[in-house]
């Protein structure tokens, strides 16, 4: 099944801002954030940057399992990179194909060398799944004779 859409499409049916960190802040900092927010990832920036996304997996694999505290490491110690990127251009099916081949969860979004957005894992699902009930009352329409042939 093939996917239509495109990033921009997907950012503008999606409210929120881009949280980011600075590759400096403790994990702490950005952790406390991540709970304040409610989210589970954020875009770490350097020199106006973006160097990668730290996320909740970060945290637990580098810091927790190997035995760390929050409190004394860096973004930039632990941070995913270099970050895997895409453009407001970019096809939904490129981003789920990324996110498959790479097995990341989110993805920021860059257009014009400025971040603009971040897409999880989760918006492209949504995407999907609204995406096929529209093809489904589509086909329903076509075959009660509601849409012509």
């Amino acid at each position: 099944m093939e996917i239509h859409g495109t990033v921009y499409d997907l950012l503008h049916n999606k409210s929120g801002k881009v949280w980011t960190t600075s590759t400096q802040d403790t994990v702490y900092e950005a952790l406390h954030l991540m709970g304040e927010k409610n989210i589970g990832a954020l875009v770490a920036i350097e020199n106006d940057q973006v160097i990668g996304v730290l996320s909740e997996r970060d945290y637990s694999r580098k810091v927790v399992l190997q035995g760390r505290t929050s409190r004394d490491t860096l973004v930039g110690e632990i941070v995913s990179c270099p970050a895997v990127t895409v453009t407001s251009k970019d096809s939904i099916e490129k981003c789920m194909e990324l996110m498959t081949g790479k097995r990341i969860r989110h993805l920021p979004v860059i257009d014009d060398g400025s971040l603009v957005g971040l897409i999880s894992i989760g918006d492209l699902v949504s995407w999907v799944m609204q995406s096929q009930r529209h093809t489904i009352q589509q086909l329903q329409g076509y075959i009660s004779g509601d849409y012509p042939g």
